[in-house]
């Protein structure tokens, strides 16, 4: 069933359409027979809760209190942090309470950050993970939502974003404050500063960005915000091309170093990338970028001919200039693209891409993030 778009419903419409639909998650938990309760908070306001689940556990007598918070369009920055404690009430069994989230849908950012913090959660399709330690636990993923999901505030998948992410991820950018005007002057060429700020409202809403005291905002969960990226990052967008080269690789090698006087137009890329960053994977291509104003120059310094197959050289033609920004240039050899852009091709590439971007993630990048190595 298509589902309906959302709307701004009324508060007490979406608590009685949630109520129902805990009543009937709970009414499922074998066992429990009628000794589920669950009712809408009255109150007008202040509210702890408004909807209060109840169940006793047959065996312990202990008691069980679901407090669920309602929320139509629940954000990941306004993610609601409480705890609630356990108490012994007078018969000796113990009373449990347990935070719950509930709305017409909830985002996998949220699930997430519920499952962080200690809360369980639902929707109005019936997904939905509620966890009462020792007890209960029930998961439920892959219904179709019954609304619509809101559309993102920003594309991450585009070229444009695609700077922005780089310069927050970045590892020579680790631990860094920012404003949207220094950042965007950091993406130039190409960034306006309404995609950074449309971005960056983005990447705060999702709770990947925080807002410090000084007004300036830095990441905030940098591994999660690069794995959000990957799914979203469209490898497909560059073009690929075959070619074969007989020179040698230490003849290959020793030729591309003539471009990198060319910055910005030619790098090691993917798996080639990846043997100077964080060796894993061994395989006998080469593997670059190489800029559409670059391309005759790097055929000719490597005697190469375009193959439909049996290629030794893979030759990346990218839409957009932002992959060569902030590389790896070493005297003795050519530049490699920075490892952010390094792990997100390898993750898309196929074959054992995803052993060698585990790589790069475990040696180049949560090493410098986390406080815990150099910058790359």
């Amino acid at each position: 069933m298509k589902g309906s778009e959302f709307v701004n419903e009324k508060p007490e419409l979406l608590e009685r359409k949630l109520e129902q639909q805990l009543l009937s998650i709970l009414e499922e938990i074998p066992g429990l027979g009628g000794e589920v309760k669950v009712w809408r908070n009255p109150a007008a306001s202040d509210k702890a809760f408004d909807i209060m689940g109840e169940l006793r556990l047959p065996r312990s007598g202990d008691k069980i209190e679901l407090w669920v918070e309602c929320k139509n369009l629940p954000r990941p920055s306004q993610f609601p942090f409480v705890s609630l404690r356990n108490r012994f009430l007078e018969d000796g069994s113990r009373e449990t309470r347990v935070p719950v989230l509930a709305a017409p849908y909830i985002s996998p950012r949220m699930a997430e950050l519920c499952e962080e913090h200690g809360w369980s959660w639902y929707d109005l399709a019936g997904n939905c993970r509620l966890v009462v330690p020792g007890a209960v636990y029930i998961e439920r993923t892959g219904n179709k939502p019954v609304h619509t999901r809101p559309k993102p505030k920003a594309n991450l998948g585009t070229a444009a974003s695609a700077r922005v992410l780089l310069a927050l991820l970045a590892p020579q950018n680790a631990g860094a404050k920012w404003t949207q005007t220094s950042l965007q002057k950091y993406c130039e060429p190409g960034v306006s500063i309404g995609l950074v700020n449309k971005v960056v409202t983005h990447l705060r809403e999702e709770a990947w960005l925080e807002t410090l005291d000084d007004g300036t905002f830095r990441v905030k969960d940098a591994v999660g915000l690069m794995e959000t990226w990957g799914n979203a990052y469209r490898f497909d967008r560059h073009q690929k091309l075959g070619y074969f080269t007989l020179l040698k690789p230490q003849e290959l090698h020793r030729r591309l170093i003539s471009l990198n006087d060319a910055q910005g137009e030619v790098d090691y890329a993917a798996f080639s990338a990846a043997d100077f960053q964080a060796p894993c994977v061994r395989q006998n291509k080469t593997w670059l970028y190489v800029s559409d104003a670059a391309l005759d120059e790097f055929i000719e310094v490597t005697e190469a001919k375009r193959v439909a197959s049996g290629e030794n050289l893979v030759v990346l033609i990218p839409d957009d200039a932002g992959v060569f920004y902030m590389g790896n240039h070493s005297d003795g050899r050519l530049g490699c693209t920075n490892p952010v852009i390094t792990w997100l091709d390898l993750l898309h590439v196929g074959g054992r891409g995803a052993e060698a971007a585990e790589a790069i993630m475990n040696q180049c990048l949560k090493p410098v993030w986390e406080g815990e190595g150099n910058h790359v």
